[in-house]
């Protein structure tokens, strides 16, 4: 199991109804989107850390480990906005007000990824997913979305065992023998890959598989109380942002 997925399993929001996090998580990545860099963006950034680290009870090393993988693309496409390519100062020269755009860039993506992040590390996927049919989302899609869910763990757990089996016999101590191993590694993985498919496939069709699977959800409702605290945070941001701007303009 991720550890993203691990921490949304033990998450104190976790018995919580998705629609209650999706009003808050989202709906902060979308004030950081919508509402002006500074201070919208910055106000938005405070708040989803303290909602992690504190009712949410993410662990601080647990969201960093997660949160510089998008921090990382995040500053590297900010990055680009600090040059300019041709023109009279050359062929590549500091851009005109570069700085405060990568600034406000920066401070806008960085802001909206821990929204998301936010609602990923209270939400598991497999609460998620089956939901989604009552949402409108046809059937067949969340079907192979679950199984590909599913795999995909028990692809990594194959890649694990398989470069612990390598390392064993020593697949690793020279370059030459790492190469060989990466490429036994991957045809390996390829090959269990369509094996479980295959397996599966057949397991479902003596199950009489009719195009739909039927998992069991944990029951939840949705909290009034909390729809309407998010909203009025989300409320309160904006208003707070359009005070703050004010004297600015």
């Amino acid at each position: 199991m991720l550890p993203i997925d691990a921490a949304a399993h033990s998450s104190r929001w976790r018995r919580r109804h998705p629609v209650d996090k999706a009003v808050l998580g989202p709906g902060l990545t979308v004030l950081a989107i919508s509402l002006p860099s500074w201070p919208g963006a910055a106000l938005v950034l405070v708040t989803a850390l303290a909602l992690l680290l504190g009712p949410a009870g993410v662990r601080g090393r647990h969201l960093w480990r997660a949160y510089r993988v998008p921090l990382g693309f995040c500053a590297t496409g900010a990055a680009t906005l600090l040059v300019q390519v041709g023109g009279p100062e050359g062929l590549v020269a500091l851009a005109d007000g570069g700085p405060a755009r990568a600034g406000e860039l920066l401070l806008r993506t960085s802001a909206a990824s821990l929204g998301v992040l936010l609602f990923a590390f209270t939400t598991p996927m497999s609460d998620l997913l089956p939901r989604l049919v009552k949402a409108g989302v046809p059937a067949p899609v969340v079907d192979v979305a679950l199984v590909t869910y599913r795999m995909s763990f028990l692809l990594l757990d194959s890649m694990r065992r398989i470069r612990e089996a390598q390392a064993a016999r020593l697949g690793h101590t020279t370059r030459a023998a790492a190469w060989r191993s990466m490429a036994g590694l991957g045809a390996t993985a390829f090959i269990r890959a369509f094996d479980r498919a295959a397996r599966l496939q057949s397991g479902l069709a003596g199950r009489g598989y009719d195009g739909t699977l039927r998992v069991l959800v944990p029951e939840a409702r949705v909290s009034a109380r909390f729809v309407t605290l998010s909203i009025a945070l989300l409320g309160a941001l904006t208003a707070l942002t359009l005070v703050l701007e004010r004297p600015l303009s």
